[in-house]
């Protein structure tokens, strides 16, 4: 009988396992639920991609991100495995359709958690055996999860629809609450927790404050030009993204783009590609440029902007250095910044005028077709749009389906406006943690694994600012000359062989 470490080999190529790797693998087999937080970068995929070839059925992996399934596809074609599909907007209608009608062909089925408000898809899903049901970046189910989405909280009534096969939730980012939330919503049991570190002993920390706006752009074009790329800069806003790109560009840096969620899909989908394949060097970004991005030898990450809380922190930084190799995580800050950055988080929630508004316009109709023509009228934000379905979700308001009477609403409005107001709090919270962080005098490190309830067992050399740290293991050598443009296949493919 062959073994996992020979099955790794066989179809992967590795000669051994990452650090809780087999352990989570081994339970799966037994038929155990798994709730798994490995670090970004730890290797979560593998987790259910070798089962799969030891278990009878298909495996269901629901995914965030269209890039995320999409790169994940990719790699699993290039091993070798056909058996292998994605159903998300880049699928076409006559592609989708044929697949439906032998799902119980593939062995990978990845699937978003709106594609499965699809009747069709359902109904070819309860007619496959399902051996797995893979919940990856599992922080999105809860509302307390940096990047909630609301139709993950229905995963646990799917899988329930399904047979409940054996559940794997995957994530990196995880503090205590939320792993509660994946739990409960998932119906895990018999459970078997495999929690480790969050820590990234090879990327190293660092902070620095600085006296204005102007200081910190240039400080920014400074260690873009002395760093060792690849690299990834953040910004809060997708104007700084686009700005900030054709500066550098003007730099003489040339192969540089920017991302963020304003742009159409088959932009982004170019930009992360290019950037994979290593045509762009820097990519210019919001958080919508992240998960997904399996970019193995990302030096450095810069955040020209603070993020609103330490599990976006951790993600973000945790793109570099997945090869194992040394890489650096800085933050650059200046007085203000949380200022603007709680702004902006203030944004993301609909105000009292707003959410007055559509609760009056449900006298006429309670429909989800309904409700999101009222949000279109009231011009909510993709982002309020996914808080506000997810109370009038938790209110039962869809289950009805009819126009609600005044007393209803007046009963629906206070509920909301109070989650609305508990929200807002829990996100200043974690504002002030953060910025807290960004002023703290000891080990960072130190400080984030505690943020996850979990204590520092080993320290790096190169930890952080505040343990002392020397930028020069992370610096162009003189010999490194600086990125040059991308000049097109032929060029290139001259440049290496000629």
């Amino acid at each position: 009988m062959v073994t996992l470490t020979q099955l790794l080999q066989k179809k992967f190529g590795y000669s051994s396992f990452r650090k809780g790797q087999q352990e989570i693998i081994e339970d799966l087999l037994r038929g155990y639920d798994v709730l798994a937080m490995l670090p970004t970068g730890g290797g979560k995929s593998l987790c259910y991609q070798l089962p799969a070839y030891l278990l009878p059925g298909s495996v269901l992996i629901i995914s965030p991100l269209v890039s995320l399934m999409e790169d994940q596809v990719r790699q699993l074609r290039e091993r070798g495995e056909k058996r292998a599909i994605a159903f998300n907007s880049f699928l076409e209608t006559r592609e989708k359709w044929r697949a439906l009608e032998q799902l119980d062909q593939f062995r990978f089925i990845y699937v978003s958690p709106e594609m499965l408000q699809s009747e069709r898809l359902l109904i070819a899903l309860t007619n496959t055996p399902i051996s797995l049901f893979v919940v990856d970046e599992a922080h999105c189910i809860s509302q307390w999860g940096y990047d909630f989405r609301p139709d993950f909280l229905k995963l646990g009534e799917i899988r329930r629809q399904l047979g409940s096969p054996p559940c794997l939730a995957l994530t990196a980012t995880a503090p205590p609450e939320v792993m509660n939330d994946i739990i409960d919503i998932l119906q895990l049991s018999p459970l078997r927790c495999h929690i480790h570190s969050v820590d990234r002993p090879n990327i190293a920390i660092k902070v620095e404050k600085l006296s204005s706006l102007s200081e910190k752009v240039d400080r920014l074009l400074d260690y873009v030009k002395r760093l060792q790329g690849p690299g990834i800069i953040y910004f809060s806003s997708r104007q700084w993204t686009e700005t900030m790109a054709r500066q550098l560009q003007q730099e003489g840096i040339e192969r540089v783009a920017y991302y963020h969620a304003g742009m159409d899909a088959e932009q982004r989908m170019l930009v992360q590609q290019q950037f994979l394949r290593g045509q762009l060097d820097i990519v210019c970004c919001t958080a919508a440029f992240g998960m997904g991005v399996n970019k193995e030898n990302i030096r450095f990450v810069l955040h020209f902007h603070m993020p609103g809380q330490m599990e976006a922190y951790l993600q973000e930084i945790g793109r570099a250095g997945r090869d194992g190799e040394k890489s650096i995580a800085i933050l650059l800050y200046t007085n203000g910044d949380d200022g603007m950055i709680q702004s902006l988080m203030e944004a993301e929630l609909p105000d009292d005028a707003q959410v007055k508004q559509l609760c009056e316009n449900l006298l006429y109709g309670a429909s989800r077709d309904d409700v999101e023509q009222y949000m279109d009228m009231c011009l909510f934000t993709d982002v309020q749009k996914r808080i506000f379905t997810y109370f009038l979700e938790k209110e039962g308001v869809f289950s009805s389906n009819r126009p609600l009477a005044k007393q209803e609403i007046d009963r629906l409005y206070g509920k909301v406006t109070k989650n609305i107001e508990l929200r807002r709090q829990w996100k200043r919270k974690k504002l002030k943690e953060m910025e807290k962080w960004i002023f703290r005098r000891s080990c960072r490190r130190e400080a984030i694994v505690q943020a996850f309830g979990q204590t520092l067992t080993d320290k790096p050399e190169q930890c952080c600012d505040c343990c002392g740290l020397s930028l020069d293991g992370y610096l162009r050598t003189n010999e490194e000359k600086h990125p040059t443009r991308f000049l097109g296949w032929r060029v290139e493919l001259q440049r290496i062989f000629f």
